[in-house]
């Protein structure tokens, strides 16, 4: 069975938003979500600002007696599922009796938790670390999180493959939708604010002190950010019998892992996965309308990452954007948000802004629309999302019709 597959529900929780339409009327105007991090104490860092979600209350979506004991990853991952799910129309009866899979993507898992747990270890506060506390560190623990509270019972699976996860989770949602292996499926990623990442890229040297500016000749890095990004894909024929709203089609994705550096991005292995997801979805490069980059603002990875384009499109110049430059890079979450606003993209015909560009580079000779957003006619787009490891992911969307 090949069944099409689209995308019915957003759900978006960002420092620039909460629920799709703030989220994509902020993106819109480049509104930064950049901000002193205020979740923990950063005096003794180098660097202070980043991604924070400041308005998000828990209590909104759920009830304090389930709150207290997950994390905050889940607490945005489950969310964002209630946001998605409600955008595609679906019922309680429907998402607790139709064949149903939840994939969620992370880098870090509920690391705010192990923050706190490891605290309470270091003060010999024993007593604190409860059985709910521990369980909770374990990696499945969004996933099984969203599962536990909309009471599903098909399957629940997280991927850990970091900056790259949201879009193998769309992946993996993709081919089971295709295959009629389920109903319908919660796909995308969650990540909370992390101490033990935001300590760990500033030993990097990866960190920008104070925006993120993709591509820009000038930049200094990446800024960490939190979130969490959700799509319900299910089949085209039962999203038409039951008048869901149809935001795109997924047409298909591209793996890599080249396996280069831990840590530096290759040429190679990008463009691999940008071309094996354009020739799966039995397209041309030239039908790519817009490219939503994975864009971090690093040195070396936007450098790769405009050479692998240009090597791709033959040197055309495509509209390349960034939203990294506004939400800092929210990894497990960072490609299920950048395919949530390829989707608005879609249907909105205009490509968001790349912000905070001054300098054209001539290591980044792209066209990413710099500090404005811009109408075009879009039928097909490219999402890209790169990890850690070379662990390469690329969604090519489309126009429902």
């Amino acid at each position: 069975m090949n069944r099409d597959v689209v995308v019915t529900g957003l759900g978006a929780i960002t420092s620039i938003g909460i629920g799709k339409e703030e989220f994509w009327a902020n993106i819109l105007k480049g509104k930064s979500g950049i901000s002193d991090v205020t979740l923990f104490d950063t005096s003794k860092f180098k660097r202070h600002r980043a991604g924070e979600i400041k308005n998000f209350n828990s209590s909104d979506f759920i009830p304090e007696s389930i709150a207290k004991f997950i994390g905050r990853a889940s607490q945005l991952g489950i969310a964002a599922t209630k946001l998605a799910l409600e955008d595609a129309n679906f019922t309680l009866d429907d998402i607790q009796t139709k064949k149903i899979a939840i994939i969620i993507g992370t880098t870090m898992a509920e690391s705010s938790v192990i923050d706190i747990s490891g605290e309470m270890f270091i003060k010999e506060e024993w007593n604190k670390i409860t059985k709910q506390l521990l369980v909770n560190t374990f990696s499945p623990s969004i996933a099984r999180g969203i599962g536990y509270f909309f009471k599903t019972k098909g399957e629940n699976l997280l991927i850990p493959n970091a900056c790259a996860a949201g879009n193998y989770a769309i992946g993996y949602g993709f081919d089971l939708i295709r295959k009629g292996e389920i109903d319908f499926a919660i796909v995308g990623g969650a990540e909370g604010l992390s101490r033990v990442a935001f300590q760990g890229f500033q030993r990097l040297y990866a960190m920008a002190p104070e925006v993120c500016s993709p591509f820009d000749k000038n930049r200094q890095g990446m800024l960490l950010g939190e979130g969490a990004g959700i799509l319900i894909l299910e089949s085209m024929d039962r999203a038409i019998k039951r008048n869901a709203p149809i935001y795109a089609k997924i047409l298909e994705y591209g793996l890599s892992c080249d396996a280069y550096n831990m840590t530096i991005p290759s040429r190679i292995g990008i463009k691999k996965a940008m071309a094996k997801a354009i020739k799966n979805a039995d397209i041309s490069p030239d039908e790519i309308d817009y490219i939503s980059a994975h864009g971090t603002g690093t040195v070396q990875n936007d450098k790769e990452e405009s050479n692998a384009i240009n090597e791709v499109f033959d040197g055309r110049k495509v509209a390349v954007s960034s939203i990294k430059s506004m939400l800092g890079h929210t990894m497990g979450a960072a490609s299920a948000l950048e395919a949530l606003t390829c989707c608005l993209a879609l249907k909105d015909d205009v490509v968001p802004p790349t912000i905070n560009f001054k300098t054209p580079d001539s290591e980044c000779d792209i066209d990413c629309v710099p500090n404005e957003a811009r109408r075009i006619k879009l039928n097909k787009v490219l999402n890209n999302g790169f990890a850690f490891g070379g662990n390469n992911c690329c969604v090519v969307l489309g126009k429902p019709c």
